[in-house]
């Protein structure tokens, strides 16, 4: 009997060996493998010469950037495929498209080697996205050494995306993609991918990858303080007995061990938030032959708890210990101590840590992406989209002639178009009407002529829809195409609306409130105590007498200006109460730069301003100096205390609710820009700067000019006090402007430090980057690197979306999503490879 299990042992061993080698064959032909060298010549294909890695160029992959090459007197540190990379001057987001088997599990690599290749020495700081989800922001640390991102995922495509975005902070760029299909059954996760976090090679001081490691994964040195280093020589690698996770010979042929050999050794980290999960894989195997009187035995704990008892390395035979679950908490410790029993101490070989990144956004369906690739081609668009590929953003500019494609259609849940700036001709197609979830249309300064479908004009009244047509003289809305062009002529004008972007702060919160009576009941109960001691001549160019009230009902209204309640480059805004209702009232300064001209324009535009989200002019006074203007009031506090939490009836704001705030203000300010004709600026007019310092566009200093760009860096001001809770202007000038301090703080990684710690981490990560994102796109010092306000409604309403899916998640009691993930892991960096 023993003799026939000794037989079929042996039997079953050799048919395993065998098994063994032909995967480990398959591997080395890279069956599996995707290797790509950013930046290469088109159609460049070559063998790396110390590791036999075929790559090829990325120049059929991406239609955007340009290839640069590293300093010459890198390239013999490093193999070849780091010495080119593909830069991206141009487009906010720059995409790569990578077919590979739908469903399979991949280790996805991005490895990037700045080396001064554009001869500006400055290193750069830019998004990295993997499809329409944000994965890392990659800081350019140190121009002479590689740094990589590293990913296990399973894509629920026929491609993946790996995306580079421009935040402001350099030119995004790219050295390699290294793709490596891995089977099924290996990191096996509840759910979301695996980022690498460490991958250690404890015992060794060399760093090995592909043919040593049959899946191509990178090996570093470990930390290995206080330990002392075992090893054994292994002539055969097909002789070692293997996991399935295949961790290389050379790498198990070492081992550690601590000096104090009754000592448990320990190895133990601290995430920056709880409830990050990690997984975790051992290495073991014993490098020693050990006599009759030897025995290695040690238990294994998990944070105090048993997690693997009486472990017992065998001689050249891997043993891989691993999570089958996430692993969380304050400190992760993880504990090897030797049994009674053992008369040698604990070993380890090599260990791997994984932390799980949840990807809430799914892959763009292929057939929205076929339909854009058509789009493409019928229009010859060489660029890659910005944004994720269902969001035309990137078609402006881009000289599209001819009518507007029927393969539009195709994206049914297209969110936002933008065909604005280029030849395109012809009517207006009815096919967008049944675009439900359209957003945003921009067909501005195109020459499309007949009528406006009335559904469109219809949906952009409700404000389901930002439409806008602009200089397209041929264009008219429907049972309008008689009249003169004159009314499709859009000239923007510029008021002055001064306070700290009264029309946005003090309504942002309008949600929040619930007013008693109705704006319109407050004139129409009012009509009767009109005085008419203005100036007939004076008010000329006024419309809606109904709205005009005498001086002494102003001092009637503000009880002689009892209470000041904000101060603005127009003058003094007071509280007010008509029949009990609180308004605010504006008086015009004396002192105000030409202040009955800006008086006017406020009046002339904000009499025609109707939005939700703006508060709207009751009434004006006009008699003599005395002039002054009469808004709805905010009676439930403004933005500033409801951050702070000092308004008595509601807690200071949540993430979420700040969002919301956020989306308001900006859907208020695209009306203003979009929905009125013409458009208003918000900002002051005047040779002087009328306006509360710190929200004013800088660059209007050296222009003279004030502009819709200039009320998107406002707005971007309002965004960072939302996000940060921070004043605008610090107490000392060293601090500077928010926009700077909070700048000096982004290069760190760490959301939290950024966001109002009153919200203790409660939040997105996410969606907390993307709306910085958008908010530091704003106060760019370049106003042509600034977002159109419908894009920025967008972009806020995509980083509310996140937000809301992470607090379902939370009502559904998964506590996983009650703290934000970190954003804080830093790029892996490694020196040349010493092979």
């Amino acid at each position: 009997m023993v003799l026939v299990y000794l037989s079929s042992y042996r039997v079953l061993v050799t048919f395993f060996i065998a098994f063994l080698c032909a995967l480990l064959i398959q591997a080395q032909n890279q069956a599996g493998f995707i290797s790509i060298d950013c930046g290469a010549r088109a159609d460049e294909k070559y063998t790396e010469e110390s590791t036999g890695i075929d790559y090829i160029s990325d120049a059929s992959l991406i239609t955007g950037g340009v290839s640069k090459s590293i300093a010459s007197d890198l390239k013999g540190m490093y193999q070849q495929q780091m010495w080119t990379v593909r830069s991206f001057p141009e487009g906010r987001r720059n995409c790569y498209k990578i077919k590979i088997t739908r469903h399979s599990k991949y280790l996805i690599r991005t490895l990037y080697l700045y080396g001064n290749y554009d001869g500006l020495n400055k290193t750069p700081q830019f998004d990295l996205l993997l499809g329409p989800n944000f994965w890392h922001t990659v800081t350019i640390h140190n121009a002479s050494i590689v740094q990589y991102k590293e990913i296990i995922h399973v894509p629920s495509q026929d491609y993946v995306q790996i995306c580079m975005v421009d935040t402001g902070h350099g030119t995004p760029f790219i050295s390699a993609i290294e793709l490596r299909n891995l089977t099924d059954n290996l990191y096996v996760t509840q759910s979301g991918s695996l980022e690498t976090q460490e991958r250690w090679d404890l015992g060794s001081n060399i760093v090995y990858r592909y043919k040593d490691d049959v899946y191509d994964r990178y090996w570093f040195l470990g930390n290995t303080n206080d330990s002392t280093q075992l090893s054994v020589s292994i002539s055969d690698k097909n002789l070692l007995y293997q996991s399935e996770y295949y961790p290389p010979a050379i790498v198990m042929s070492t081992a550690v061990t601590l000096v104090n050999a009754s000592a448990p050794m320990v190895i133990s980290w601290e995430p920056k938030h709880e409830t990050d999960e990690f997984y975790v894989y051992m290495h073991f195997m014993e490098v020693q032959v050990l006599t009759t009187n030897q025995t290695r035995q040690f238990n294994i704990t998990l944070n105090g708890q048993s997690w693997y008892p009486n472990c017992s390395p065998q001689y050249m035979s891997v043993q891989t210990i691993y999570s089958k679950s996430g692993i969380s908490g304050k400190e992760i410790k993880i504990s090897l101590e030797r049994t009674e029993n053992s008369t040698l101490p604990p070993i380890i070989n090599a260990i791997e840590i994984y932390k799980v990144k949840q990807f809430q956004k799914s892959d763009t369906f292929q057939g929205d992406v076929d339909a854009i690739t058509s789009i493409k081609s019928v229009y010859g668009v060489k660029r890659d989209w910005e944004d994720d590929p269902c969001a035309l953003q990137n078609l402006s500019s881009s000289g599209l002639s001819g009518n507007i494609d029927t393969s539009i259609s195709n994206l049914i849940m297209l969110e936002k178009l933008d065909l604005s700036n280029n030849n395109l001709s012809g009517e207006v197609p009815d096919f967008l009407i049944h675009l439900q979830h359209l957003k945003i249309l921009n067909l501005e300064k195109n020459d499309l002529s007949g009528s406006i479908p009335s559904s469109l004009i219809e949906k952009s009244h409700k404000g389901s829809l930002s439409l806008s047509v602009g200089q397209n003289p041929n264009l008219c809305e429907s049972g309008q195409c008689n009249e003169t062009k004159k009314k499709n002529i859009v000239t923007p004008i510029v008021v002055s609306i001064c306070g700290v972007l009264i029309l946005l702060i003090a309504v942002a919160i309008l949600w929040i409130c619930k007013r008693k009576k109705s704006k319109d009941s407050v004139a129409v109960n009012h009509q009767n105590k009109i005085s008419q001691q203005s100036t007939e001549k004076d008010d000329s160019f006024l419309q809606g007498k109904s709205q005009m009230y005498s001086y002494n009902d102003v001092l009637q209204i503000t009880n002689n200006f009892n209470k000041i309640i904000g101060k603005g480059g127009f003058g003094t805004v007071y509280l007010g109460f008509i029949d009990e209702i609180p308004v605010a009232v504006k008086m015009l300064s004396p002192s105000a730069v030409h202040g009955y001209q800006q008086f006017q324009g406020e009046v002339k535009v904000l009499i025609r301003v109707h939005h939700k989200n703006l508060t709207s002019l009751i009434g004006y006074c006009n008699e003599g100096t005395n002039k002054a203007l009469i808004y709805e009031y905010m009676a439930k506090g403004n933005l500033r205390e409801h951050l702070s939490g000092k308004y008595n009836e509601s807690p200071f704001l949540s993430w979420k609710e700040r969002l919301r705030v956020a989306v308001d203000a900006a859907l208020g300010l695209e009306y203003l820009q979009n929905g009125c004709k013409p458009p208003i600026i918000h900002r002051d007019v005047s040779t002087i700067v009328a306006g509360t310092f710190g929200y004013l566009d800088p660059h209007y200093h050296s222009s003279n000019r004030l502009t819709q760009k200039g009320d998107v860096y406002s707005f971007g001001v309002v965004l960072l006090e939302i996000i940060t809770n921070q004043s605008v202007m610090a107490g000392n000038e060293e601090n500077g402007h928010i926009s700077e301090r909070v700048s000096s703080m982004i290069s760190t990684g760490d959301m939290r430090g950024i966001v109002d710690s009153r919200l203790e981490g409660n939040f997105d990560i996410n969606s907390a980057w993307k709306a910085l994102e958008i908010a530091m796109a704003c106060v760019s010092p370049n106003p042509n690197e600034r977002p159109m306000m419908s894009v920025v409604v967008i972009e806020l309403q995509e980083s509310l979306a996140t937000e809301l899916a992470r607090t379902e998640h939370n009502n559904g009691g998964d506590p996983r999503y009650s703290v934000a993930e970190g954003s804080e892991d830093l790029d892996t960096e490694f020196m040349p490879f010493a092979r």
